[in-house]
């Protein structure tokens, strides 16, 4: 079962964050808190949209997508850039995974989006795979540029 994520879901949310750091090799970046991620998702003027996956016969949650509006010029209208998929080891395989995406997917097609885009690293092959059996295709083309930390200030100080 796929639902939208409530408030009481921002301690999952979070402990889900930090595993998926984890599994990305990246513990030290994950640095977000529970406060800013309720800020982000239920503040006044919320920047991000997460769907909870729960399990169907326990309805305990056990993956989270977390998902913001992006927008394509070129096309002219909104997307879903989706920031985070993640399913616990012990769930993965039972379809988890595709429901979100389906759900994000269905959102898009519900408000005319035409694209639901994310990154995945190029080491993390069973979800290359996954993401290639829905039919996604890498946008070989294009890199990734990010400014962080010292970097960022000091661009914007200058």
């Amino acid at each position: 079962m796929i639902r939208p994520a409530t408030p009481a879901d921002i301690p999952v949310i979070h402990a889900m964050i930090r595993e998926l750091a984890e599994y990305e090799k990246a513990s030290h970046e994950a640095r977000a808190t529970r406060g800013r991620l309720h800020e982000a998702l239920f503040g006044a003027h919320p920047a991000a949209y997460a769907h909870i996956a729960q399990d169907d016969a326990t309805g305990e949650p056990v993956g989270f997508a977390l998902w913001f509006l992006n927008f394509s010029t070129w096309r002219g209208v909104h997307g879903i850039y989706l920031e985070d998929l993640y399913v616990r080891p012990e769930a993965r395989g039972a379809g988890h995974g595709k429901a979100l995406l389906t759900s994000l997917a269905r959102i898009c097609v519900e408000r005319g989006y035409e694209r639901l885009e994310w990154s995945v690293l190029n080491w993390n092959q069973p979800s290359i795979d996954f993401y290639r059996s829905l039919g996604a295709r890498p946008q070989d083309e294009w890199s990734v540029y990010r400014l962080t930390d010292g970097a960022l200030s000091a661009l914007g100080s200058a």
